[in-house]
C-alpha cells in the first residue's frame, strides 16, 4: 500500500514539473499591448482615416468661395474652399464629403460632430474662437491696385498715385478708398471691373483700385498687368478653416498643408479657377 501511495505522489510531482516546464518564461523586453497602453499622437487624423472620408461643412451660396454649379448634368458644390478641402482629403488619403447648410448653423453642426472641418469663408473672430479652433489665415482680401507691369517702379506707394487717374468700381469700398487716398477728382468710376481693366490696358487710367480677390483672375489672364501693394493696411482678419476645439494634431496637419499650398501658389490658382467658373455661371 505504501508503495502504491509513493508511486501516486511521484506521478503527481512529475506532472507538476511537466506543467511548469510548458510555461514560457516572461519576456521582459516584449512591447506593451498597443491597444491598452499606447495613446495615438494623431487621434483625430486616425479617426478620419478609419472612416475613409473627410467631412466638410460649408454654406454653398458665396462664389467664388463655394457655390453650386452643374457638372455633367449633376448639381455639384465647387469653389476654391472646396478645392482646398479636396487637397486636405487627398493628403489624408480619404474621400471628400461636403455638407451644405446655412452659414449660421455651421459651428453648431461642427460641435455636434456632423463634420470634421468648416470651410466657408469664415473669419476667426473672438466670439467664434470660443467654440472652435481655426487654421492659419487662408486668404486675406487686401486692398491693392492693379497696374501695368511697365509702371512697377513708378507706383510703389499710395503717394505716387496722387494726381494720376485711378479707376474703381462705382459704389464699391475700393472706390471710396481711392477717393480718400488720391482725391475724388482723380478717380474714374465704372460699373464693371472688366471695363476698368480695358481702360488700364489702353493707358486711359494708370491704376485700378480693387481687392486682391478681384484682381487675381485679371492679372493671371493678362501678362502685362500686375498686383501692386502700395501700402494700404493689411486685412489681418482674412478667413480660415474651423475645427472642433482641442484637436492639436488635426490643426497642425491642416496648417502644414496650407503652408505647402501657399509655397506652390496653389491657393491663388484655386481662386482663379473658381472665379472663372463663377463668372461663367
Amino acid at each position: 500500500m505504501k508503495k502504491i501511495i509513493a508511486l501516486i505522489l511521484a506521478l503527481i510531482m512529475a506532472l507538476g514539473l511537466v506543467a511548469c516546464g510548458a510555461k514560457a518564461p516572461a519576456d521582459t523586453d516584449a512591447p506593451a499591448d498597443a491597444d491598452s497602453s499606447v495613446v495615438s499622437e494623431t487621434p483625430t487624423i486616425d479617426a478620419i482615416k478609419a472612416k475613409g472620408e473627410l467631412v466638410v461643412g460649408t454654406s454653398a451660396d458665396y462664389p467664388p468661395y463655394e457655390f453650386h454649379t452643374e457638372i455633367d448634368g449633376v448639381d455639384t458644390i465647387v469653389g476654391f474652399d472646396i478645392a482646398i478641402s479636396q487637397y486636405f482629403a487627398d493628403a489624408l488619403g480619404v474621400e471628400l464629403k461636403v455638407v451644405d447648410m446655412p452659414f449660421d448653423s455651421l459651428l453648431i453642426g461642427l460641435n455636434e460632430g456632423e463634420f470634421d472641418l468648416v470651410m466657408a469663408g469664415m473669419t476667426a473672430n473672438d466670439e467664434r474662437r470660443k467654440v472652435a479652433d481655426f487654421t492659419d489665415i487662408i486668404f486675406a482680401n487686401d486692398q491693392i491696385v492693379m497696374i501695368r507691369k511697365e509702371d512697377a517702379d513708378k507706383f510703389t506707394k499710395i503717394e505716387d498715385l496722387v494726381g494720376h487717374k485711378v479707376g474703381a468700381q462705382t459704389g464699391s469700398d475700393p472706390y471710396k478708398l481711392a477717393a480718400e487716398s488720391y482725391g475724388a477728382e482723380n478717380v474714374v468710376g465704372l460699373v464693371k471691373n472688366q471695363d476698368l481693366v480695358m481702360e488700364l490696358k489702353a493707358g486711359k487710367i494708370d491704376a485700378v483700385q480693387t481687392t486682391s480677390m478681384t484682381a487675381i483672375p485679371y492679372v493671371t489672364a493678362n501678362d502685362d498687368l500686375m498686383i501692386q501693394d502700395v501700402g494700404f493696411p493689411m486685412n489681418e482678419a482674412g478667413f480660415s478653416g474651423a475645427i472642433p476645439k482641442d484637436q492639436a494634431d488635426f490643426l497642425a496637419f491642416l496648417n502644414e498643408q496650407l503652408a505647402e499650398m501657399k509655397a506652390q501658389n496653389l491657393i491663388e490658382q484655386f481662386v482663379t479657377e473658381a472665379q472663372a467658373l463663377a463668372n461663367a455661371e
